[in-house]
């Protein structure tokens, strides 16, 4: 394999690597991103779908349902065909997307055996995994 920009000097196994690792992290995040993409848009034509006429009325607050403020009840109403359910769960997809990043790379670090960085890498995946969830640890 040859390195890109017309070098004539072939890629060493790490490099080889390394290039691999950055090209399936950008289709993860790509995809990710995309997925979510879709799934909010599906979610939204349903719901524009289903009450086309409806008038919002911004004089009284409505805040979400209860069913709504936790993972497992998004994910219960997106498979119960709920379109604010699939909306949400578009948004927790897209929330989800550098998690899944960030642990990627924690195993690709680990393949390479650099310690250091699965080091630094779990603090990363523990400072976000605190800010989703580290208010019911606190309450």
């Amino acid at each position: 394999m040859l390195v890109p920009n017309n070098h004539t000097r072939p890629l060493t196994t790490a490099e080889w690597y390394e290039e691999q690792v950055e090209n399936t992290i950008a289709q993860l995040l790509r995809g990710g991103v995309l997925l979510s993409a879709c799934v909010v848009i599906l979610g939204a034509v349903l719901y524009l779908g289903s009450s086309p006429m409806a008038r919002v009325s911004y004089h009284t607050f409505n805040g979400e349902p209860e069913q709504l403020k936790t993972v497992h009840g998004i994910v219960r109403w997106a498979f119960s065909g709920h379109s604010r359910g699939i909306m949400q769960l578009g948004l927790l997809l897209l929330i989800a997307t550098p998690i899944a990043r960030v642990i990627f790379s924690i195993f690709a670090f680990a393949i390479e055996g650099d310690r250091m960085y699965v080091t630094f890498t779990l603090i990363v995946l523990a400072v976000l995994l605190y800010s989703l969830f580290g208010s019911f640890l606190v309450a």
